[in-house]
């Protein structure tokens, strides 16, 4: 439950402090003193929108702080972003909006994003005002209102019904896709046929265009590099008839004059002589070597230039060299795999969408006779309250329909032999509809209830799905609107009645509904200043018993300063504190409630 609640500079609300019964707590004041602005506090501390035009006229920051207690889910989340918990088990959250219009979000002392208040929000609170109304007109928030009476009952086969419904639309999808593109596909296919035949024609191996382009180099300069070796041969060798010396016999005829000398001198240099001749020697036999493995074979060379003008060819189309060829090639075969247009292929995908169908089919049946099953019940419990409500006569009905569908449709399900939109909801339509009054013949709630009546429809169905809902703590901003008289008086008891299982705070103008209340807090404003420059500021106090009368008497009929007013309301709270205990006695397993 939320136990506390403190707001800064939000609105009109300088700084006050909100004590919360763990039952009824009902909020009160003048028009204009800021009622709402508790209202939307409560809307930004889970996780609501922020504006910076809420903030309080010269005031840098607004922040709302809220302590939950005694709740396992609100602190399963805590536990989840690593927040800390007090003493006492309890979770602060917060969050601030500047001036400036940035929001910023707290936990536990701990930074977290919005988004985990408003998850701790769903867990703990859920805010209900005249905008709840409107939205309870939509078909969607009809279904969802059912399905949330429901619980687990419609909830598991929905959850199943929702997987085995992606799988379906996924396999739809691509049966689709695949037959309306299946001329594309086929052109595609074709394509990559011709280059894996084209490629695989030449059959090109890893790196075989670099190995050609050195060997087509030697093959194109063999007679150049004849020349040069047979010349370098000759220089060193001589001439092959002997006309000519070459290097090794000068230098071998020098030896023999330096040895022949008889000079020590000279004939010492005769050994540096024979190691020359001797490395002259080698590099001529490696020339002849080279001389006599030189190919200079044309035809080879016409082959290595023809396989090169076989390897460009697949170059220029499908990569930059013979190993992109090759990877094009690889992702070709691939491609092909997932480009399967055979007829085999189709009539796979084909029965499996059957398959998909027929057990989406019973999923959705499922769905739906539970949720006709929970209408029923929340249609009696529902007019069970209306009947307490001053609407002794009128009937909520709870009608679930299949949602009709043309054959062929993108949705369409076959489902007990008619067809129906799949939609990621079930395939039902809700509608809640009004009998107003005897004799009367059911409408759509927009169109047979007034506003009134709509308030007290929202507030039986809120009561018929407290045993349901696990909420703990209900926020009603006015949803008594439009309503007087008796139908004041029952709503408050029936408020009361709700705050035996959960927590409820409601924001009112009625006297009748006050009164039922555990805490009364007011809203009082103070006019700062005089004339067009004053400023306005409220604040928020616990009323006391006397107080408390005083408050009353002024909503009945603005007479808190009389005898009568004060005995009015007197008589007013006395009854409303006979309704509300006897009607909680009542209550089976009650938790035990702390009162003022």
């Amino acid at each position: 439950m939320l136990a506390e609640m403190r707001i800064q500079g939000l609105g009109v609300i300088e700084d006050a402090t909100l004590e919360l019964d763990p039952g009824f707590t009902v909020l009160t004041g003048e028009t204009g003193a800021g009622k709402t602005m508790v209202v939307t506090g409560l809307a930004l501390l889970g996780g609501g929108r922020a504006e910076s035009s809420r903030v309080a006229d010269g005031a840098r920051r607004a922040v709302v702080e809220g302590r939950f207690a005694g709740d396992e889910r609100v602190l399963a989340v805590a536990d989840e972003v690593g927040a800390d918990t007090d003493e006492d088990g309890s979770v602060i959250a917060a969050r601030t909006v500047g001036a400036d219009g940035r929001s910023r979000a707290h936990l536990g002392g701990r930074s977290v994003p919005v988004g985990v208040l408003a998850r701790l929000a769903e867990a703990g609170l859920a805010v209900h005002g005249q905008n709840d109304q409107l939205r309870l007109l939509r078909p969607a928030e009809q279904r969802a209102l059912l399905d949330r009476f429901a619980g687990p009952a419609v909830g598991e086969p929905l959850e199943r019904y929702r997987a085995t419904r992606a799988q379906w639309s996924a396999v739809a999808a691509e049966l689709a896709a695949r037959r309306d593109g299946a001329r594309a596909m086929a052109r595609e296919a074709d394509l990559l046929r011709h280059g894996l035949t084209e490629i695989e024609a030449v059959a090109p191996e890893p790196g075989e265009d670099r190995a050609l382009q050195e060997q087509a180099r030697r093959l194109a300069a063999a007679d150049d590099l004849r020349t040069a070796a047979a010349t370098a041969r000759a220089v060193l060798a001589g001439a092959d008839d002997g006309s000519e010396p070459g290097a090794s016999g000068l230098l071998g005829e020098a030896r023999h004059r330096l040895g022949s000398s008889g000079d020590p001198e000279l004939m010492a240099l005769e050994p540096r002589l024979d190691e020359a001749i001797a490395l002259l020697g080698d590099v001529t036999g490696e020339l002849t070597g080279y001389l006599e493995r030189l190919d200079a074979d044309p035809e080879r060379l016409a082959e290595v230039l023809s396989r090169q003008a076989e390897l460009k060819a697949l170059t220029r189309k499908y990569a930059a060299d013979v190993d992109g060829v090759l990877d094009w090639a690889a992702q070709a075969r691939e491609r092909l795999g997932s480009l399967d247009t055979s007829d085999e292929a189709l009539a796979e995908l084909a029965a499996r969408w059957d398959a998909l169908a027929a057990e989406l089919a019973g999923h959705a049946a499922q769905v739906s006779k539970a949720r006709e099953e929970a209408a029923e019940r929340l249609a009696d419990g529902t007019t069970a309250e209306l009947a307490g409500l001053a609407m002794p006569d009128a009937r909520l009905l709870v009608e679930v329909a299949g949602a009709g569908a043309r054959e062929g449709a993108p949705e369409a399900l076959l489902v007990g032999g008619r067809w129906l939109a799949a939609g990621p909801d079930g395939a039902d339509e809700v509608e809640l509809r009004l009998v107003a009054h005897a004799g009367a013949a059911p409408q759509p709630l927009h169109k047979g209830a007034s506003g009134g009546e709509l308030s007290r429809v929202m507030l039986a169905l809120e009561v018929a799905l407290a045993g349901a809902d696990p909420v703990p703590t209900m926020v009603f901003d006015e949803v008594d609107a439009g309503v007087g008289g008796r139908a004041a008086v029952e709503i408050g008891r029936r408020l009361a009645r709700l705050a035996a299982r959960h927590q409820v705070v409601v924001v009112t103008h009625l006297p009748q509904v006050a009164a039922y209340a555990d805490r009364h807090l007011v809203v009082h404003k103070t006019v700062r200043g005089g004339g067009t420059t004053g400023v306005t500021r409220s604040s928020v106090r616990t009323l006391g018993e006397e107080e408390r009368i005083g408050e009353l008497a002024r909503m009945l009929a603005g007479l808190d300063d009389t005898d009568t007013g004060r005995a009015h309301a007197e008589e007013l709270l006395g009854a409303a504190r006979a309704h509300r205990e006897a009607d909680r006695a009542r209550v089976p397993g009650r938790r035990a409630k702390a009162r003022s």
